[in-house]
Protein backbone atom coordinates (compact mmCIF):
# COMPACT_ATOMS: atom_id res chain seq x y z
CA UNK A 1 0.00 0.00 0.00
CA UNK A 2 1.59 3.38 -0.74
CA UNK A 3 2.23 5.39 2.03
CA UNK A 4 0.79 9.27 2.61
CA UNK A 5 4.23 10.48 2.35
CA UNK A 6 4.56 8.80 -0.81
CA UNK A 7 1.29 10.06 -2.33
CA UNK A 8 2.45 13.72 -1.09
CA UNK A 9 5.52 13.78 -2.60
CA UNK A 10 3.77 12.86 -6.15
CA UNK A 11 0.62 15.19 -5.56
CA UNK A 12 3.54 17.71 -4.82
CA UNK A 13 5.01 17.23 -8.03
CA UNK A 14 2.14 16.93 -10.29
CA UNK A 15 0.84 20.62 -8.44
CA UNK A 16 4.41 21.93 -8.93
CA UNK A 17 4.43 21.05 -12.61
CA UNK A 18 0.81 22.04 -13.56
CA UNK A 19 0.00 24.81 -15.89
CA UNK A 20 -3.55 25.52 -14.63
CA UNK A 21 -4.53 23.80 -11.09
CA UNK A 22 -7.90 24.91 -10.34
CA UNK A 23 -8.99 24.16 -6.24
CA UNK A 24 -12.86 22.77 -5.70
CA UNK A 25 -13.37 23.26 -1.86
CA UNK A 26 -16.13 22.12 0.36
CA UNK A 27 -17.12 22.83 4.27
CA UNK A 28 -14.42 20.34 5.40
CA UNK A 29 -11.52 22.98 4.80
CA UNK A 30 -13.14 25.32 6.91
CA UNK A 31 -14.07 22.74 9.82
CA UNK A 32 -10.24 23.90 11.57
CA UNK A 33 -11.31 27.61 11.13
CA UNK A 34 -13.99 26.37 13.63
CA UNK A 35 -16.95 26.04 11.25
CA UNK A 36 -19.12 23.29 11.72
CA UNK A 37 -20.29 21.35 8.54
CA UNK A 38 -24.30 21.57 7.94
CA UNK A 39 -24.35 18.10 7.17
CA UNK A 40 -23.33 15.30 9.52
CA UNK A 41 -24.01 14.13 13.14
CA UNK A 42 -22.25 17.56 14.58
CA UNK A 43 -24.16 19.33 11.51
CA UNK A 44 -25.59 22.61 11.75
CA UNK A 45 -28.75 21.35 10.86
CA UNK A 46 -28.97 18.94 13.53
CA UNK A 47 -28.70 22.04 15.81
CA UNK A 48 -31.03 24.01 13.58
CA UNK A 49 -34.40 23.47 11.02
CA UNK A 50 -33.04 24.23 7.73
CA UNK A 51 -36.53 25.96 6.98
CA UNK A 52 -34.97 29.18 8.37
CA UNK A 53 -33.22 29.15 5.16
CA UNK A 54 -35.78 28.54 2.31
CA UNK A 55 -36.85 31.01 0.59
CA UNK A 56 -40.57 31.13 0.63
CA UNK A 57 -39.79 30.80 4.59
CA UNK A 58 -37.73 33.62 4.78
CA UNK A 59 -40.14 36.18 2.83
CA UNK A 60 -42.90 34.87 5.29
CA UNK A 61 -40.57 35.13 8.34
CA UNK A 62 -38.40 37.71 8.08
CA UNK A 63 -37.46 38.09 11.41
CA UNK A 64 -37.86 34.70 12.52
CA UNK A 65 -35.32 33.53 9.61
CA UNK A 66 -33.13 36.47 10.76
CA UNK A 67 -32.74 35.84 14.46
CA UNK A 68 -31.02 32.48 13.34
CA UNK A 69 -29.32 33.51 10.46
CA UNK A 70 -27.69 36.22 12.66
CA UNK A 71 -26.47 33.94 15.51
CA UNK A 72 -24.79 31.36 12.66
CA UNK A 73 -23.70 33.80 9.94
CA UNK A 74 -22.54 36.92 11.81
CA UNK A 75 -22.13 35.79 15.82
CA UNK A 76 -20.31 32.39 15.44
CA UNK A 77 -18.90 32.72 11.72
CA UNK A 78 -17.96 36.04 11.71
CA UNK A 79 -15.13 35.52 14.01
CA UNK A 80 -13.65 32.60 11.82
CA UNK A 81 -10.23 33.29 10.38
CA UNK A 82 -8.75 31.46 7.82
CA UNK A 83 -6.36 28.04 8.35
CA UNK A 84 -3.08 26.63 6.68
CA UNK A 85 -5.37 24.64 4.28
CA UNK A 86 -6.41 27.98 2.91
CA UNK A 87 -3.22 30.18 3.82
CA UNK A 88 -1.59 27.05 1.02
CA UNK A 89 -4.26 27.49 -1.27
CA UNK A 90 -3.54 31.76 -1.54
CA UNK A 91 0.45 30.55 -1.73
CA UNK A 92 -0.68 28.71 -4.65
CA UNK A 93 -1.84 31.49 -6.87
CA UNK A 94 1.00 33.68 -5.68
CA UNK A 95 2.94 31.05 -7.07
CA UNK A 96 1.21 31.22 -10.26
CA UNK A 97 -0.16 28.16 -10.34
CA UNK A 98 -3.79 28.23 -8.84
CA UNK A 99 -5.60 29.59 -11.31
CA UNK A 100 -9.06 29.85 -9.87
CA UNK A 101 -10.80 28.40 -6.46
CA UNK A 102 -14.17 27.21 -7.05
CA UNK A 103 -16.17 27.23 -3.63
CA UNK A 104 -19.08 25.88 -2.49
CA UNK A 105 -18.14 27.90 0.83
CA UNK A 106 -19.95 31.11 1.72
CA UNK A 107 -17.65 32.06 4.63
CA UNK A 108 -15.41 34.48 2.95
CA UNK A 109 -12.02 32.43 4.05
CA UNK A 110 -10.77 32.21 0.27
CA UNK A 111 -10.59 35.75 -0.21
CA UNK A 112 -9.60 36.52 3.48
CA UNK A 113 -6.77 34.41 2.78
CA UNK A 114 -5.55 36.14 -0.04
CA UNK A 115 -7.21 34.09 -2.91
CA UNK A 116 -8.38 36.77 -5.84
CA UNK A 117 -10.23 34.30 -8.09
CA UNK A 118 -12.85 32.54 -6.68
CA UNK A 119 -15.74 31.60 -7.98
CA UNK A 120 -18.29 30.81 -4.75
CA UNK A 121 -20.98 28.66 -6.39
CA UNK A 122 -23.70 29.10 -3.29
CA UNK A 123 -22.72 33.11 -3.04
CA UNK A 124 -20.91 34.56 0.34
CA UNK A 125 -22.20 35.35 3.96
CA UNK A 126 -20.30 38.89 4.17
CA UNK A 127 -22.48 40.19 1.63
CA UNK A 128 -25.65 41.68 2.12
CA UNK A 129 -28.25 42.19 -0.83
CA UNK A 130 -31.38 44.20 -1.37
CA UNK A 131 -34.44 41.91 -2.12
CA UNK A 132 -35.77 45.44 -3.75
CA UNK A 133 -33.02 47.56 -5.32
CA UNK A 134 -30.40 44.70 -5.32
CA UNK A 135 -27.82 46.94 -3.82
CA UNK A 136 -24.55 45.23 -1.85
CA UNK A 137 -23.35 45.82 1.86
CA UNK A 138 -20.99 44.42 4.00
CA UNK A 139 -22.25 43.37 7.43
CA UNK A 140 -20.26 46.01 9.09
CA UNK A 141 -22.03 48.90 7.00
CA UNK A 142 -25.65 47.35 8.82
CA UNK A 143 -26.50 47.17 11.94
CA UNK A 144 -27.72 43.74 12.90
CA UNK A 145 -29.14 44.41 16.65
CA UNK A 146 -32.13 45.52 14.65
CA UNK A 147 -33.93 42.69 12.89
CA UNK A 148 -35.10 42.21 10.37
CA UNK A 149 -32.29 44.47 8.93
CA UNK A 150 -32.87 46.79 6.07
CA UNK A 151 -32.12 48.16 3.03
CA UNK A 152 -29.63 52.51 3.67
CA UNK A 153 -31.13 53.06 0.07
CA UNK A 154 -34.46 52.40 -0.46
CA UNK A 155 -35.36 50.88 3.67
CA UNK A 156 -36.58 47.02 2.39
CA UNK A 157 -35.24 43.72 3.35
CA UNK A 158 -32.25 43.12 3.31
CA UNK A 159 -31.04 39.35 2.56
CA UNK A 160 -27.89 37.34 3.11
CA UNK A 161 -26.28 37.07 -0.33
CA UNK A 162 -25.92 33.47 -0.31
CA UNK A 163 -27.99 30.79 -2.04
CA UNK A 164 -30.99 29.48 -0.24
CA UNK A 165 -33.74 26.80 -0.78
CA UNK A 166 -35.61 27.21 -3.51
CA UNK A 167 -33.25 29.56 -4.76
CA UNK A 168 -31.31 29.12 -7.92
CA UNK A 169 -26.99 29.25 -8.38
CA UNK A 170 -25.38 32.06 -9.55
CA UNK A 171 -25.16 31.70 -13.52
CA UNK A 172 -22.13 33.53 -13.15
CA UNK A 173 -20.25 31.79 -10.83
CA UNK A 174 -21.91 28.33 -12.62
CA UNK A 175 -20.07 29.46 -16.01
CA UNK A 176 -16.78 30.35 -14.62
CA UNK A 177 -16.79 26.87 -12.38
CA UNK A 178 -17.41 25.07 -15.69
CA UNK A 179 -14.75 26.62 -17.82
CA UNK A 180 -12.32 26.43 -14.68
CA UNK A 181 -13.09 23.05 -14.31
CA UNK A 182 -12.52 22.30 -18.75
CA UNK A 183 -9.27 23.96 -18.99
CA UNK A 184 -7.75 22.56 -15.80
CA UNK A 185 -4.76 19.81 -15.81
CA UNK A 186 -4.54 19.17 -12.30
CA UNK A 187 -8.10 19.63 -10.17
CA UNK A 188 -7.80 19.85 -6.25
CA UNK A 189 -10.45 18.34 -4.14
CA UNK A 190 -10.57 19.89 -0.33
CA UNK A 191 -13.06 19.01 2.14
CA UNK A 192 -15.83 18.10 -0.26
CA UNK A 193 -17.93 15.03 0.13
CA UNK A 194 -19.35 15.50 -3.35
CA UNK A 195 -23.23 15.18 -1.66
CA UNK A 196 -24.39 18.66 -2.75
CA UNK A 197 -25.85 19.08 -6.36
CA UNK A 198 -25.01 20.41 -8.94
CA UNK A 199 -21.79 21.95 -7.20
CA UNK A 200 -20.58 17.73 -7.02
CA UNK A 201 -21.10 17.60 -10.95
CA UNK A 202 -17.56 19.64 -11.50
CA UNK A 203 -15.29 17.81 -10.71
CA UNK A 204 -16.18 14.87 -12.98
CA UNK A 205 -16.10 17.46 -16.09
CA UNK A 206 -12.54 17.81 -15.08
CA UNK A 207 -12.09 14.61 -14.65
CA UNK A 208 -13.78 13.88 -18.35
CA UNK A 209 -10.94 16.55 -19.91
CA UNK A 210 -8.15 14.14 -18.39
CA UNK A 211 -7.23 16.31 -15.48
CA UNK A 212 -5.22 14.27 -12.87
CA UNK A 213 -7.62 14.92 -9.71
CA UNK A 214 -6.29 15.29 -6.44
CA UNK A 215 -8.36 14.84 -2.98
CA UNK A 216 -7.62 15.58 0.51
CA UNK A 217 -10.14 14.34 2.67
CA UNK A 218 -10.19 12.40 6.02
CA UNK A 219 -12.24 9.92 4.97
CA UNK A 220 -13.59 8.78 1.47
CA UNK A 221 -15.92 11.10 -0.69
CA UNK A 222 -18.04 10.27 -3.54
CA UNK A 223 -15.22 10.83 -5.55
CA UNK A 224 -12.69 8.53 -4.48
CA UNK A 225 -13.11 5.39 -5.94
CA UNK A 226 -14.20 6.74 -9.10
CA UNK A 227 -12.43 9.91 -10.71
CA UNK A 228 -9.63 10.54 -7.48
CA UNK A 229 -6.11 9.59 -8.90
CA UNK A 230 -4.37 10.49 -5.71
CA UNK A 231 -6.18 10.45 -2.26
CA UNK A 232 -4.30 12.60 1.09
CA UNK A 233 -6.15 11.15 3.84
CA UNK A 234 -5.84 13.44 6.99
CA UNK A 235 -7.17 17.61 7.58
CA UNK A 236 -6.93 20.01 5.14
CA UNK A 237 -5.18 22.15 7.10
CA UNK A 238 -2.41 19.72 8.17
CA UNK A 239 -2.02 18.05 4.68
CA UNK A 240 -2.29 21.17 2.52
CA UNK A 241 0.55 22.62 4.85
CA UNK A 242 2.44 20.15 4.15
CA UNK A 243 1.97 20.00 0.56
CA UNK A 244 2.71 23.49 0.05
CA UNK A 245 6.31 23.51 1.92
CA UNK A 246 6.69 20.79 -0.51
CA UNK A 247 5.93 22.56 -3.54
CA UNK A 248 7.32 25.43 -2.58
CA UNK A 249 11.10 23.76 -2.24
CA UNK A 250 10.05 22.17 -5.69
CA UNK A 251 9.59 25.49 -7.44
CA UNK A 252 12.48 26.74 -6.06
CA UNK A 253 14.73 24.20 -6.88
CA UNK A 254 13.45 23.26 -10.16
CA UNK A 255 12.56 25.55 -13.12
CA UNK A 256 9.25 23.92 -13.60
CA UNK A 257 7.31 26.67 -15.11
Amino acid sequence: MESINSKIDQAAESIARSKYLVAFTGAGISVESGIPPFRGPDGLWSKYNPEVLDLDYFFRNPLGSWKVIKEIFYDFFGKANPNPAHLALAKFEELGLLKAVITQNIDNLHQLAGNTTVYEFHGNSQRLVCTQCEAHFQPKEISLEKLPPVCLKCGSLLKPDFVFFGERIPMEAYSASMAAAERCDVFLIIGSTGEVMPANQIPGIARRNNALIIEVNPEKSRYTNYITDIHLEGKAGQIMKILQEKVEKLMAKTNFN
